[in-house]
């Protein structure tokens, strides 16, 4: 078998055999195809697609062919949970320990931000002591003692996905529905959960910036779920605009803490009990979305959600006293409120600008060996479909000097835009698709 002969006949609309897949997936895997080939695929496949049953061969060859994590060892219905990424989005430190205080068990495993949007890891690092790198038998054991766990991604799951993503982050390949579907897939296959949960984001915010791109992403990784024996829901959600107020690593957590205890963002709040409902549903809690969503909005009113995250975090070695009082928390020393530079609706708030507004004051990465600086970050005041006037508070910035600020001011306010007339609102939660 050729790589070569293998280009030709994706570049012509002809369908991969399994074998043929494999052989791709070996080989960029341990190094014998180069790298050159291996583009010159990605860029047949961006113009020529896949069919379903190659997407999903795909996706298994690269979920094995690294470490697998297997998860017989943890009690019952596991399910796992994946978000697209946006900004403001602390949902899963909000849905995890709702879900599991309802009785699902959660074994997930989460990545880091880079760019705009914001990684669930990093977010828990901000918790002094907090432990993300634990090994299998420490990370079932968790899950089975508290009924929740989130770890960092391990160093060898799917690294033909690594290779081929790098790959295609530098030959404007990355927009191929197929091969972003396989990579995400892959990953949640390869981490071992009976069920997924996928919420896909749609807006400025999102990879995907139109509701028909997100559910057309969505339908894939739902038939690659249904395909490979995982069942798997999508919910297609906004990110037109940031999710709840805090942007920002500490930030977030103290309004994780704010949903727990029921004094949310509404956004925020609304949000996570249909995320978590699906959770509940998937884990077979609940026999119906009705009831999951009544079990999600108990768990998060009378505590027993907040107690699961405390628990949580102690048990990975974090310091729970932070949870409970977040005024523990280091926020940037330099604090500025960016105030409206004129009257009128919110009819922008260009979540993708206000992110990287948010990196620039340190709260995100620009490259994956940047440091975060945990206590960065912004807080908003107003939003889209707010109305606001001049000379009012917008948001607060935090960061660890002046000139920062300064930066981070100009690309905020470029981000919002005003006008005389109320924005038609619309839902959070677009479309479910099962």
């Amino acid at each position: 078998m050729r790589m070569v002969d293998l280009i030709r006949k994706k570049r012509n609309g002809e369908v991969f055999e399994e074998n043929e897949i494999e052989f791709i997936v070996k080989g960029c895997t341990d190094g014998s195809i180069p790298d050159y080939q291996l583009s010159a695929l990605m860029m047949a496949i961006c113009f020529q697609g896949m069919t379903k049953a190659e997407t999903a061969q795909l996706t298994l060859a690269m979920a094995r062919s690294g470490d697998t994590v297997d998860l017989s060892a943890v009690e019952g219905i596991t399910v796992d949970k994946h978000s697209t990424g946006g900004v403001g989005d602390k949902t899963s430190l909000i849905i995890v320990p709702t879900a599991a205080a309802c009785g699902v068990k959660i074994a997930k495993m989460s990545g880091r931000g880079l760019g705009h949007t914001g990684g669930t890891v990093d977010k828990m690092e901000s918790i002094p002591g907090m432990r993300t790198d634990l090994n299998k038998e420490d990370f079932f054991a968790v899950v089975n003692r508290v009924g929740c766990a989130v770890i960092g991604q391990s160093g060898n799951l799917c690294p033909a996905d690594k290779k081929l993503y790098a790959l295609r982050d530098v030959t404007a390949t990355v927009d191929s529905i197929p091969l972003i579907a396989s990579s995400i897939m892959s990953k949640k296959i390869a981490a071992g959960s009976d069920r997924i949960l996928l919420d896909v984001k749609t807006g400025s915010g999102a990879f995907m910036k139109t509701q028909a791109e997100a559910e057309a992403l969505a339908r894939e990784m739902v038939d690659i779920g249904a395909q490979v024996g995982r069942k798997t829901v999508a919910l297609i959600t906004d990110m037109d605009r940031p999710l709840g107020h805090a942007i920002g690593n500490a930030l977030e957590i103290i309004e994780v803490c704010e949903t727990l205890h029921g004094r949310g963002p509404q956004d925020l709040t609304a949000e996570c009990i249909e995320l978590a409902a699906n959770m509940i549903y998937l884990g077979e809690k609940a026999e119906d979305m009705e009831t999951a969503r009544k079990m999600a909005k108990e768990a998060m009113e009378n505590g027993t959600a907040f107690e699961k995250l405390c628990a949580m975090v102690e048990v990975q070695g974090g310091d729970a006293s932070y949870l409970r009082d977040t005024e523990k928390f280091a926020l940037g020393k330099v604090q500025k409120i960016v105030c409206a530079p004129e009257s009128g609706w919110i009819t922008r708030a260009h979540a993708e600008q206000i992110g990287r507004a948010s990196v620039l004051l340190g709260a995100g990465r620009e490259t994956k060996e940047s440091v975060i600086d945990f206590g960065a970050g912004i807080v908003l005041h107003k939003n889209k479909g707010d109305y606001v006037k001049a000379g009012e508070p917008l948001a607060t910035l935090y960061a660890a000097d002046e000139a920062k600020c300064a930066q981070a001011e100009k690309a905020l306010l470029e981000a919002f835009a005003f006008g005389g007339a109320e924005p038609e609102g619309h839902a959070l939660v677009l479309a479910r698709i099962e």
